[in-house]
């Protein structure tokens, strides 16, 4: 199962990030122990929202639409 999610960063609630992972508790675990250089500027993040796909590649596909701007229009609509 892959999961893809949308964190929100409380210290600057207009930045969001958008990510994929196999284990969601510890990605974002990671994501507010600044482990990762795109999200450590703005610790700490809540999770938004997440999608299980048991298909990668439509995990994948889903993850780098959402990155789009079309994909940017859906989550402000429906996130």
């Amino acid at each position: 199962m892959k999961y893809v999610y949308l964190l929100q960063s409380l210290s600057h609630p207009n930045e969001h990030y958008v990510g994929l992972t196999k284990n969601l508790k510890s990605r974002l675990a990671s994501h507010n122990a600044g482990q990762s250089p795109h999200t450590s500027k703005y610790l700490p993040w809540k999770l938004i929202t997440y999608l299980g796909f048991t298909d990668d590649a439509k995990a994948a596909a889903f993850e780098k639409y959402l990155k789009t701007g079309s994909g940017l229009a859906f989550r402000k609509k429906h996130f």
